[in-house]
């Protein structure tokens, strides 16, 4: 058998990478799951933050940032389901800024269970696209 394995990473708005993986890390809602060819069928959500998936070939990982979603690991590869997906190179860190500094504002002003739900996943969204960017930063250096 070989050592990679097919990766689909899609959002509602496109595909965001399809192709061989040597392996992908993925953030669970209980930690990161670390996926290798011939892993063991699996069906999990994942919480916002980063996919890195080591593409053959390639010296740096490729980093995809999701807000949410589902993991699927099939013995015909794996398939990611996000809510939204973003890769990293393609960050705003202005952007990603704003959109913290406002969930942060919205948190402090919000009452409602539904308001206070939103604030967070907005502000966990933000936080992840920063920590992607940070990481990018550093391969770059490194």
């Amino acid at each position: 058998m070989g050592t990679t394995m097919h990766v689909e990473v899609v959002s509602a708005e496109e595909s965001i990478y399809s192709g061989p993986a040597e392996f992908l890390v993925a953030p669970g809602e209980m930690g990161e799951l670390g996926i290798y060819p011939r892993h063991t069928p699996l069906l999990t959500r994942i919480k916002p933050g980063a996919l890195r998936i080591k593409v053959p070939l390639k010296d740096e990982e490729e980093l995809v940032v999701v807000s949410g979603g589902i993991l699927e690991v099939q013995p015909s590869g794996v398939t990611v389901l996000a809510d939204t997906a973003i890769r990293a190179a393609d960050l705003d860190e202005a952007k990603a800024l704003e959109a913290k500094r406002a969930a942060e504002e919205a948190l402090q002003n919000k009452t409602s269970k539904l308001e206070i739900a939103k604030a967070q996943a907005e502000l966990a969204e933000a936080a992840a696209q920063l920590a992607a960017i940070q990481k990018l930063r550093k391969a770059r250096k490194g």
